[in-house]
Parts: structure tokens; C-alpha cells; sequence
């Protein structure tokens, strides 16, 4: 017999069951036998449930989400939080300032200015418009 210890309603409950046969269980509550019909099987209905919206995909069916890039020379600016890369607002070879806005992130329908971080050369750039980016990202790198 298997036991099982049950509060239900404030009350502790023992409940042991033993065999199974022909649809009756043996069952003892609190030391009490019980014989207890089984019902009979029901087909089992499915739910059909939303599923989550897909991620998006580019033409050739690939996903739209870049993972954070390995380590390499120059400053590396990241995405401070998940989001999709609203805007770019430099191109390689420009220069930059520490304080200027080098791309626009959307993260919870809010608009982030991720900014350069340091003097320098934008060496390269590893997003897209558009493209949804994770926490830790590399979006650009400054020499």
C-alpha cells in the first residue's frame, strides 16, 4: 500500500491505498477501509491554447536575435537589457564622443540611448535595424 499524508481544511488525513482491480481500489482514510469505484475512462479533451508570438525571422527563415559576441580588441558597447535596435546613429569610421547616442534601443516600449562610452574610431558595427538584441550584446566596437 502506498501512503499519502493530506491536510485538507485545517484536518490531517492518512490515506493509504492498496490494490487496484476490476475498477475498485482498496483505500484507507485515517485507519478506515474504503472500497472506491474508479470511473471509467474518459477521452481526453484538448485545449487548444495561444501559443506566445514567434520570434521574427529574416528571409532566408533565420531568427532576428543576436547573442552576445566573444572578446576582441577595442571598447565594446553592449545592450544593457534585452530590446530591438530602433536606430543606428553612426556608421564605421566615424568618431565619436564618449557621451554621443550611438544607437537607439526599444526595451519594454520604452526608447533607450545607449551611448558611446569613450573617445574613439567606430571600428565596427554587429547589429541591425530592426534585429532584437540580448542583455550583454556587443552592438558596436570603438578603437
Amino acid at each position: 500500500m502506498k501512503e499519502y499524508k493530506y491536510k485538507i481544511n485545517g484536518n490531517n488525513y492518512t490515506v493509504a491505498v492498496g490494490d487496484i482491480e476490476n475498477g475498485f481500489a482498496q483505500v484507507e482514510v485515517n485507519g478506515m477501509p474504503y472500497r472506491v469505484e474508479l470511473e471509467q475512462k474518459v477521452s481526453a479533451t484538448v485545449v487548444s491554447t495561444p501559443r506566445p508570438s514567434a520570434a521574427p525571422r529574416t528571409a532566408t527563415g533565420e531568427k532576428v536575435i543576436t547573442k552576445p559576441a566573444s572578446s576582441g580588441a577595442g571598447h565594446k558597447v553592449t545592450a544593457p537589457l534585452p530590446g530591438v535596435v530602433l536606430s543606428i546613429n553612426v556608421k564605421v569610421g566615424d568618431t565619436v564622443k564618449a557621451s554621443d547616442t550611438v544607437v537607439m534601443l526599444e526595451a519594454m516600449k520604452m526608447e533607450n540611448a545607449i551611448h558611446a562610452g569613450r573617445d574613439g574610431k567606430v571600428a565596427s558595427i554587429n547589429v541591425n535595424i530592426n534585429e532584437s538584441v540580448l542583455e550583454g550584446t556587443t552592438i558596436l566596437t570603438i578603437e
